[in-house]
């Protein structure tokens, strides 16, 4: 099985307060990154890896994301579920959960990007029966995001608190492989951070990190997406 029979999610909803200094008229899904906007690069990844459907979880300015992109891209169906008040990531994705077309869905940050093989991790979430995988990236400092601790197996262990010591490790790269049986268990009502909440809590049930060698950038501050023109430049030349 590959993964044109899997759904995937792209979470578009985030309010991106400390991106609006700079980027103050759309939602920091739209932020343009060599002329384009940041979207359209998960969408590629997406076409790439052979999807065809993907569902867009939308929020604050949503109604610009479906103006934009439609209902296609290319081969994508896109589909939209709109909160109408914040969920948090974990509330936006319960809320999207009918329309996603199967039984395990790919679930994108959308103001992150990461150049991970998307067969490669769902060959290795399929080998170890997973029901729930995170994408991991190295990094030389961790100070922003933390620090994801998996045993030999790829089991998470457990997730370090951000730090201004900027150590090395592994972070979450805002890739994830879940089940909708995992998506279910997510509260229907209130605001409901992945991150936070249900990733810590999924540990006693089996979490997986996939540990992958592709490059990572995230937009969420003015001093990271000003390096996305250039990333993405980099990106293009491999």
């Amino acid at each position: 099985m590959s993964s044109e029979h899997l759904s995937a999610a792209i979470l578009a909803g985030g309010l991106g307060t400390r991106l609006q200094a700079v980027v103050t008229d759309r939602p920091k899904v739209l932020a343009e990154a060599r002329g384009r906007p940041f979207l359209s690069y998960l969408l590629d990844q997406l076409v790439s890896a052979g999807f065809r459907d993907v569902v867009l979880c939308t929020g604050y300015r949503g109604g610009q994301v479906k103006d934009m992109f439609g209902l296609a891209y290319g081969p994508l169906r896109i589909a939209y579920s709109k909160e109408q008040v914040p969920l948090g990531t974990a509330g936006a994705l319960r809320l999207a959960l009918p329309l996603i077309k199967s039984e395990t869905v790919l679930v994108m940050n959308g103001d992150s990007f990461c150049n991970l093989s998307v067969n490669a991790f769902w060959d290795w979430h399929r080998q170890r029966d997973a029901s729930a995988s995170l994408a991991l990236v190295q990094t030389a400092e961790t100070e922003r995001f933390g620090r994801v601790q998996v045993d030999a197996d790829g089991k998470v262990t457990g997730f370090e608190e951000k730090s201004a010591e900027g150590l090395p490790g592994w972070i979450n790269a805002g890739v994830y492989l879940l089940a909708v049986s995992r998506i279910r268990t997510i509260p229907e009502k209130g605001e409901v951070s992945l991150e936070r909440t249900m990733f810590p809590a999924w540990i006693r049930e089996g979490l997986y990190g996939y540990q992958c060698a592709g490059s990572f950038l995230d937009i969420g501050t003015p001093e990271s997406y000003a390096a996305a023109d250039r990333f993405f430049l980099q990106e293009t030349r491999v």
